[in-house]
């Protein structure tokens, strides 16, 4: 006789697991923080092969509108616009939005409306209707507690397709090959899983594809570039190890450092986002590679 069996994939409540996984990483960087960073962003922004890959997987068609939540400084929208596209773009940072509308009173752009808005607000309340605009996209920016409500907004705002990135690893913050060459395996949260499976659950065929981007890390010092890269070892949310473990981890990153960062020959230049490069950097550029899921709200495959 055989003992009962229960298949996860059938019995697993994907968003439920999803939102105690949240409860144990770091909160979510609020509207301040990211009003801060704002202004670290250049409005010249060099070619990004992250967005070029991103656009030509979202596979938008001439003519069709665009509602991009999470926008930021206007990574995907401002090219939109500028190809034609009225987009709706929505942020909860103010200093995103105010670098974004630089970006686009300097290339004369005129079809690109900015909503100070986040994930958990009433969309509908900012005129954020159901079916309002052909395509919905969310790069890199879906950091809810309820995952499926975040999909689902998405979901019912397009009338044609729906396009998102997701981390696959922990974190962009956290790069696994580091923690492992020092002795940390990382609790990888697969966040697009999450999502692919949440999606599954709703009757609703998402494609998978992946994008690679860089990390052009660069450091004033030495002692600088550990205290950032100790970092990843004291995330709680990326690591499960003991404090005697982390202590030797951070042992082993200072010899990691001393093997892996070199002169940085481009120091005093600005990076691709116009900020002035440190001294040293790594050896080899961290990536970090994203989950491009997309699927159809209009009954095509």
């Amino acid at each position: 006789m055989h003992d009962e069996f229960t298949p996860l994939l059938g019995s697993t409540d994907w968003n439920a697991e999803w939102k105690e996984l949240q409860k144990l990483r770091r909160h979510a960087d609020d509207a301040a923080f990211w009003d801060k960073r704002s202004a670290t962003f250049t409005t010249k922004d060099a070619p990004n092969l992250y967005v070029e890959k991103f656009l030509e997987y979202a596979a938008i068609r001439p003519g069709e509108t665009v509602f991009d939540m999470g926008c930021g400084t206007g990574a995907l929208a401002v090219p939109l616009g500028a190809a034609g596209h009225k987009v709706v773009a929505a942020d909860f940072s103010q200093g995103m939005l105010d670098q974004m509308r630089a970006r686009l009173d300097e290339a004369g752009i005129r079809t690109v409306f900015l909503k100070l808005m986040s994930w958990e607000d009433d969309w509908t309340s900012f005129g954020v209707r159901a079916g309002m605009t052909d395509v919905a996209l969310a790069s890199r920016s879906i950091a809810t507690a309820d995952l499926r409500d975040a999909l689902l907004r998405l979901t019912e705002v397009a009338r044609r397709r729906v396009c998102i990135t997701l981390a696959t690893g922990s974190s962009p913050r956290v790069d696994e090959h580091i923690l492992a060459a020092v002795g940390l395996p990382s609790a990888l949260g697969r966040d697009y899983l999450y999502a692919f499976n949440i999606l599954a659950g709703e009757g609703i065929k998402a494609e998978v594809r992946y994008i690679s981007s860089t990390r052009e890390d660069t450091f004033a010092t030495p002692e600088g570039a550990y205290e950032k890269l100790a970092a990843m070892i004291d995330d709680s949310s990326a690591v499960q190890a003991t404090d005697a473990e982390r202590e030797r981890a951070r042992a082993n990153l200072r010899e990691w450092l001393g093997a892996n960062l070199v002169p940085n020959e481009h120091a005093g230049k600005p990076d691709c986002k116009g900020v002035a490069q440190g001294a040293w950097r790594l050896a080899e550029p961290r990536t970090v590679t994203w989950a491009f899921l997309a699927w159809n709200t209009d009954g095509t495959v």
